[in-house]
């Protein structure tokens, strides 16, 4: 995990705010981006760079019916989950940009 801290954009605090909700539950893109408004175009690279950087964990999920694709599922690890309190607490400071 690399100890520099992602670029704090809207869909980044978004993306963060969104999967503490349950920080433990896996989540898939569509989900995410379906329950955040944030565009797949965002999502995706935003999902990879965090997961680069050891904030996110990731897996593939088998489908549940025949002939669909298999889903990339995230959830935050330890280090994500220490970044979205840090992050909540700036933003409950009036710290985080607007």
């Amino acid at each position: 995990m690399t100890k520099t801290r992602p670029n704090m954009s809207r869909p980044t605090r978004t993306l963060l705010a969104a999967l503490m909700d349950d920080p433990a539950a896996w989540r898939h893109g569509y989900d995410i981006s379906k329950n955040t408004g944030i565009k797949p175009g965002t999502l995706y690279p935003l999902l990879m760079r965090l997961s680069d950087m050891g904030l996110l964990a990731s897996k593939w999920k088998a489908p549940e019916q025949p002939g669909r694709p298999p889903r990339h599922m995230y959830r935050l690890t330890a280090a994500g989950i220490a970044l979205a309190r840090e992050v909540a607490a700036e933003a409950r400071e009036g710290l985080a940009p607007a």
